[in-house]
């Protein structure tokens, strides 16, 4: 396989992955998947960003977070978003730390 055709199938496959969380799947929770995965839709936003920053285009965390969601990000924790249980958010952190790093530094 050549590099442009796998480059091709890699953003098909991201694409694909980004409906399925957004459209699919809203119901899944982020802090479910950084729990489970060790990451989330917002890792897959600053992931964006990150790359994107690679080839010198600057975003902020709610622009990246805009193009990933589709939407403004707070609109989408209205609609998708639900509470967490301490014991979640306590799992979370965890899964936070070990994935991403301490959260003063994200």
């Amino acid at each position: 396989m050549d590099d442009q055709t796998r480059t091709e199938i890699e953003a098909a496959t991201f694409r694909r992955l980004r409906e399925h969380l957004l459209t699919d799947r809203p119901d899944v929770q982020n802090i479910d998947l950084m729990t489970l995965a060790g990451f989330c839709r917002n890792c897959l936003s600053r992931w964006y960003q990150e790359a994107a920053a690679e080839r010198g285009i600057e975003m902020d965390k709610a622009e990246s977070r805009e193009v990933f969601y589709g939407m403004p990000y707070d609109a989408w924790k209205d609609r998708y978003q639900g509470e967490s249980s301490a014991e979640k958010q306590a799992e979370f952190e965890k899964a936070f730390r070990e994935n991403v790093g301490p959260r003063d530094t994200v």
